[in-house]
């Protein structure tokens, strides 16, 4: 099974085609009775069997690498159970990881990515072209590549919209996915910049390529679901698409003051899913 095949098949299990960030500020955990790696997993065990017991589940998780190794070894210790604790309920699990690098050292990135944390899929820079992707693909053909093409983040257009022979050079990228394509790889666009969004997908549509989109940028960032859905509703196959939420999702108790941590995860995960899929 492919990786786009992974894709379907967890968004018609689950119903969801959310994305779950997994990343831990231990200030925001309110259990902390034991190390800081045991207090983490203890955390997104509870969450995943409060998931398991109300049958509420995202179309995938997306540990973020750093938020793990700043706890150092304990905490990458916990990033590696963790995301065994989640494949072993079937839940896709992307590693955020954005790594761009070449040869053997792209080669031992992916390596880590694949064969040690076992991870689905992994995000990657492209800013020294194809020779930081190439390694990726081709020694793990089955697995997931978001190429990071138009981020959330609020500056990101002091790189990604500079205009290379009059276009964007975000846009230059979504052709460069084109380029590179194998199935598996996808693309990193934004919730914050829904009309950027528009642009790169109809490039993915125009060039009949199958490539799944990464969505951050909702819930915290305050990207609009209702928008990444106008855009997503115009692909062929919106199954392959994950949209994601992280602090919303993980520490949603601030929210829903009168729940466990576990119970306003899983509270705020059923909203989320119950808006997408009204959107559809």
């Amino acid at each position: 099974m492919n990786y786009i095949d992974i894709l379907k098949k967890s968004a018609d299990k689950f119903s969801s085609i959310v994305c779950m960030g997994l990343d831990p500020v231990i200030e925001d955990i309110p259990e902390k009775d034991d190390s800081i790696g045991n207090n983490i997993y203890k955390f997104y065990e509870s969450i995943l069997n409060k998931l398991i017991q109300k049958n509420i589940f995202p179309g995938a998780v997306k540990p973020n690498y750093a938020f793990y190794a700043q706890y150092g070894m304990d905490g990458i210790i916990s990033l590696e159970r963790i995301i065994k604790l989640y494949k072993s309920a079937d839940i896709p699990v992307i590693l955020d990881y954005k790594r761009g690098d070449i040869g053997k050292t792209a080669q031992a990135y992916a390596k880590e990515a694949f064969d040690y944390f076992d991870a689905d899929g992994v995000t990657l820079s492209p800013y020294l072209g194809y020779d930081s992707i190439e390694p990726f693909i081709k020694g793990y053909p089955d697995k997931g590549y978001y190429i990071l093409t138009k981020t959330s983040n609020s500056t990101s257009k002091e790189i990604q919209d500079l205009k290379v022979n009059e276009k964007e050079l975000f846009l230059h990228i979504a052709e460069l996915v084109v380029k590179w394509f194998h199935p598996g790889i996808g693309s990193v666009a934004g919730a914050t910049y829904p009309q950027q969004l528009k642009m790169i997908s109809d490039i993915f549509i125009e060039a009949k390529k199958e490539i799944p989109f990464l969505i951050p940028g909702v819930g915290a960032q305050g990207g609009s679901i209702e928008d990444v859905m106008n855009v997503l509703k115009n692909t062929p196959d919106i199954k392959i698409h994950r949209i994601n939420a992280s602090s919303s999702l993980n520490y949603a108790y601030k929210t829903f003051k009168n729940m466990s941590y576990a119970d306003a995860s899983a509270q705020a995960l059923k909203e989320m899913n119950d808006e997408i899929n009204g959107l559809v």
